[in-house]
């Protein structure tokens, strides 16, 4: 089968992955064979390509993944053939330590990510555990499917954790695949929650697109809101953002971080905060780690409830290179998809 392999780590201007016939896997008992359509390309995708994130190699990268079953492995039975199913980021987890009984398998020391540890979806074919694999909502298309298998569940979780509550105000910081999802089911679930966006400076396409998608303000990271906010979350691949949410954030907000790395360019990027200035009065800091199968198995029918309908540019599989310069240099309106069949 084809597939793009990481191999090398290296910036993605220099390096990149690579165009290769790989063998087509076999699934073993308990497992499904998916025909990948489509593969949602993701931010972690440049962290592991860059370093940022370590990932076994070689391995071919990839967890926003929608298919259909092509085959069976002993014992699975969940899906027929032909069923189309898709592939987040949570390949397995261990099901018996006290994360995983108590519905934290994200924290499971155990945990395996599709495409960082196991292979993934930038290839004609995949494989997975059945108990790993959601079903698709005929609402959606497989274009539209994909970046909701992680950018839209991994929003979901974060949002989850701002503690939200309709009528507050609530701050998003960057406008990417996430965010543009994120707002979406804001707007439905709490209809009375006034929602701001900051994004970089510059980035109009990408303020447009927030105003559309019913932002009740939209500015650069640093500007001031007209409110403070109750809460916020930092989509960004940076440190700044973080830093300036907490300075417009009212007291006893949190910050939710909706990243798994962060890139650390030089001394001046690291965090800085001033206690008094971005953490006295109670405000909190919280990270989200991976996601659970609970996420997307909630987010799906709540998508396709609130009629959610990402924006989405379409690449081939060879051009996942392309995609992901693209995503670093900011220059991605919406989610980027890989086309892998016909």
């Amino acid at each position: 089968m084809k597939a793009m392999v990481l191999k090398k780590i290296g910036p993605v201007e220099q390096s990149g992955l690579e165009l290769v016939e790989a063998a087509k896997p076999q699934p073993q008992a308990g497992q499904i064979l998916v025909k990948v359509s489509v593969c949602g390309v993701c931010h972690t995708e440049l962290d592991e390509l860059e370093g940022r994130m370590p990932a076994n190699t070689p391995i071919i990268p990839g967890h926003q993944i929608v298919g259909r079953v092509a085959q069976a492995g002993a014992g699975a039975d969940k899906y027929p053939v032909g069923e189309r199913v898709g592939i987040a980021w949570i390949n397995s987890a261990c099901g018996k330590c006290g994360f995983c009984r108590t519905g934290r398998e994200n924290l499971c020391g155990e945990f395996k990510a599709t495409g960082c540890h196991v292979d993934g979806g930038y290839g004609q074919y995949a494989v997975v555990g059945e108990n790993y694999a959601y079903k698709i909502p005929a609402e959606f298309s497989d274009e539209e499917a994909a970046p909701l298998l992680c950018a839209g569940a991994i929003g979901w979780r974060a949002l989850k954790l701002t503690g939200l509550k309709d009528g507050q105000t609530l701050g998003l910081f960057g406008f990417g695949a996430s965010a543009h999802i994120a707002i979406q089911i804001v707007k439905y679930q709490y209809p009375q929650t006034k929602v701001c966006v900051f994004t970089r400076a510059g980035q109009k396409e990408h303020q447009e697109l927030a105003r559309k998608l019913g932002a009740d303000w939209v500015g650069a990271t640093g500007e001031k809101p007209p409110v403070r906010l109750n809460c916020a979350i930092d989509f960004t691949p940076v440190w700044q953002p973080i830093v300036a949410a907490l300075e417009v954030l009212e007291k006893g907000g949190r910050v939710v971080i909706n990243a798994i790395r962060k890139e650390e360019i030089d001394k001046e990027a690291l965090l800085r905060l001033d206690y008094a200035k971005h953490l006295w009065q109670e405000k909190e800091i919280k990270s989200v780690a991976n996601i659970t199968r609970a996420d997307a198995e909630e987010f799906l029918p709540r998508a396709a409830a609130a009629a959610i309908r990402p924006q989405v540019q379409q690449f081939r599989l060879e051009q996942a290179n392309e995609a992901l310069r693209r995503l670093k240099q900011g220059q991605m309106q919406g989610a980027a998809v890989l086309r892998i069949a016909n």
